[in-house]
């Protein structure tokens, strides 16, 4: 892979918010950290002056570049809600060096040329890696499997397959695609919802639901789900990865799962963190999302499950819409949120700030963890010597008022609009090359990204 040759030292990071050490960036990869970064660079200044960037980073907090596996990047054929341009510059300013786009676009990445145009168009962006989730089944109608084997072998080499925003319900289909994709070392990431016992449904079932006369959405619609395939996974001896966990009986049901040895690893957003069901009363459809806002009590187990490491990672489920989408009544409104440019402060004022986890485990559930989940080799990597540079720097003690005029997604639709919330992004380093500097979008990596992505031959 090529890589700008221009050095970058940062002076005074906090790697993981420990000790504060000088870092040197050459290549494309971690050079040198603490006293042999500056003697480095020192070295490097003299052969080639204009080839070193000086960077001040005290105060600021070192970690690996976030990782997403749960993002809706829209393109080909919803470019009027986003495309993979406008959501790879989003997930640059929010941190994240790695986006999986999930296979709702239109058409549907179902087929090895949906999945190789969607890997061009991330390759070409450069401002993040972007990697294409396969569909499941063909056009997400749960009816017979897509083409997984060919998305697979194709040069965007597909690991991960899901149906998000429906439902795998058929068992048989779903135990096929669980023997399926062991043979390409894949995996599925199941959107848990029962859709016999969630049609109609507008918001979480319960108090505030009875109140406003809106259909209700079960917690064991979601929960009887994970229960089956739990169980499935652990006949066939594949990997599940259940997406967005939103309810205390599903964190349960993993814990169980996971006590048993099942290979299953599992998701919560930013926004099932922190929202609940109580702001839907005022009928605005930027609550309105799939699976819905739960109650205060799901909200503390699914915290205290991301803590434990019941829950292994954050997935933003990033879902940005039209405007005319979700300025309507609610009953018409799309369902869904953005959250690739607020997942980071959310996560320090739900997890960081309340004392539930240090910044070692926000890097894990942000980054470590969910690129072993992908077998990637060269994201969540330590920041250490000869590792890639694949990286962030981050201000704990800044605080932003959200305004999603100013987002680079196309999305408005952000639940957070006039919050205010602890920690920015100041840079984004993506194989080396800042694409985001002083909080903003610099200039994108020019270089060619890897025709195929790089993996690791195990866990």
């Amino acid at each position: 892979m090529t890589h700008t040759r221009t050095a970058t030292l940062v002076l005074g990071a906090r790697p993981y918010g420990e000790a504060p050490l000088d870092v040197l960036i050459t290549e494309g990869r971690i050079a040198a950290v603490g006293d042999a970064a500056r003697a480095q660079a020192e070295q490097l200044h003299a052969e080639q002056p204009e080839g070193l960037r000086t960077l001040e980073a005290e105060g600021l907090i070192m970690l690996p570049g976030m990782v997403d596996l749960h993002t809706h990047l829209r393109e080909p054929g919803r470019e009027d809600a986003e495309t993979v341009e406008t959501g790879s510059r989003a997930a640059a300013k929010g941190g994240f060096t790695a986006v999986h786009a999930m296979a709702n676009s239109s058409p549907v990445a179902d087929s090895a040329g949906v999945v190789e145009q969607v890997h061009r168009l991330g390759r070409a962006s450069g401002w993040t890696e972007v990697y294409p989730v396969g569909a499941v089944t063909v056009g997400l109608a749960g009816e017979r499997l897509a083409e997984l084997g060919a998305m697979a072998e194709s040069s965007a080499q597909v690991r991960m397959f899901s149906d998000d925003g429906m439902c795998v319900h058929n068992p048989v289909l779903m135990r096929r695609a669980l023997e399926y994709v062991k043979t390409v070392d894949g995996f599925i990431a199941q959107h848990a919802q029962e859709p016999m016992l969630t049609e109609g449904a507008q918001m979480n079932e319960g108090d505030v639901s009875a109140i406003l006369g809106l259909p209700g959405w079960p917690a064991v619609a979601e929960e009887s789900i994970i229960a089956r395939d739990v169980l499935l996974a652990q006949h066939v001896g594949s990997r599940l990865h259940i997406c967005h966990v939103s309810t205390a009986g599903s964190v349960e049901i993993i814990r169980w799962a996971k006590e048993r040895g099942i290979d299953v690893t599992a998701e919560v957003t930013p926004h099932h963190l922190l929202l609940t069901d109580e702001l839907v009363r005022g009928y605005d459809p930027v609550y309105k999302v799939n699976p819905p806002l739960r109650t205060s009590a799901d909200v503390e187990a699914l915290r205290a499950g991301l803590a434990d490491g019941t829950i292994d990672i954050i997935g933003t489920d990033h879902a940005p819409h039209p405007t005319q989408a979700k300025e309507c009544e609610w009953s018409a409104a799309a369902m869904g949120m953005t959250g690739l440019e607020t997942a980071l402060p959310v996560i320090i004022k739900t997890m960081i700030a309340t004392g539930l986890m240090d910044w070692r485990r926000f890097a894990e559930v942000t980054s470590i963890m969910p690129a072993r989940i992908y077998r990637h080799a060269h994201q969540g990597r330590p920041l250490e010597a000869g590792e890639p540079a694949n990286l962030i720097l981050i201000d704990p003690e800044s605080t932003q008022v959200v305004d999603p005029a100013g987002h680079a997604s196309k999305g408005r639709n952000s639940p957070f609009r006039g919050m205010e919330l602890p920690g920015s992004v100041r840079a984004t380093f993506l194989h080396g090359h800042p694409v985001v500097l002083d909080g903003e979008l610099n200039t994108p990596l020019t270089h060619p990204t890897p025709e195929t992505p790089a993996r690791e031959v195990s866990a």
